[in-house]
């Protein structure tokens, strides 16, 4: 009896130390490969987008290769909509994602992140000529545009919105312009960079929230050794002055914090 309990002992033990192994094989796995897949969602801009030649370009899109190449790796991008980029990441069709997440203690509870690499606040963006939603608050029993699964959907959800559906921030944008939703939340950044664009849209920002958001890349837990390269990774892309020259193209300012 003491025999068997003894055995089964070390066969918990072997198994704990061989899945601490595997849950550990991510990286060398990487490595191994020379490339890491990346999600992001590509309609995102200034974040993830394409350019006029089609060409996948944004601040998270360089930001992400700036780490593949302090990782000595090749960067492969995988598109996905919103809806679906985290699920990618537990379905391993790529290895992390990287499309400004934000962190929350929920996501956190299910994955792993890295250090935060972008500071942003939230946005609600109204027609310009809309005289009824000055704040949050406003929005109850307002129609409001949003990837269902986001935390914009979410945060208005609870101030009693009317949730439609929207595939990014372009279309979120669309409907407001053309009346058929009265707001979206989103990204201030997101919206600076829209109107730099297009100047001309009938949009504005109608209010903000105090506390800016942080942002990291999203991994499968138990990758201790990955998020330990992917931080400092990120740590000598700012110590190095590459963070802020990506940042200024992109924003004009540093918008790490």
């Amino acid at each position: 009896m003491k025999f068997a309990k003894s055995a089964l002992v070390v066969g918990v033990l072997q198994f704990a130390l061989a899945a601490g192994a595997y849950a550990q094989s991510d990286f060398e796995a990487i490595k191994a490969a020379g490339v890491i897949k990346i999600g992001t969602e590509g309609t995102y801009a200034p974040f993830t987008y394409h350019d006029a030649s089609g060409k996948l370009t944004g601040f998270d899109v360089e930001i992400a290769q700036e780490v593949a190449n302090r990782l000595g790796v090749k960067a492969e991008f995988i598109e996905s909509k919103w809806d679906g980029l985290i699920a990618g990441v537990d379905a391993k069709r790529y290895d992390l994602a990287v499309n400004e997440i934000t962190i929350t203690p929920e996501r956190q509870a299910k994955y792993d992140f890295s250090d935060p690499y972008i500071a942003s606040k939230v946005a609600l963006i109204v027609r310009s000529d809309n005289d009824s939603i000055h704040t949050f608050a406003d929005i109850k029993g307002k129609k409001t545009a949003h990837a269902l699964s986001s935390n914009y959907a979410k945060l208005a959800k609870s101030y009693g919105a009317e949730l439609v559906g929207a595939e990014g921030f372009s279309q979120e944008i669309d409907l407001i312009a053309s009346r058929r939703v009265d707001a979206t939340i989103n990204d201030s950044l997101s919206f600076l960079d829209f109107k730099k664009h297009k100047p001309d849209a009938p949009l504005k920002i109608a209010a903000t929230e105090k506390d800016a958001q942080l942002q990291g890349i999203l991994l499968r837990k138990g990758n201790p050794d990955l998020v330990q390269a992917i931080n400092k990774a990120l740590a000598d892309v700012k110590a190095d002055g590459t963070y802020l020259k990506i940042s200024n193209k992109y924003f004009g300012t540093d918008v790490s914090h």
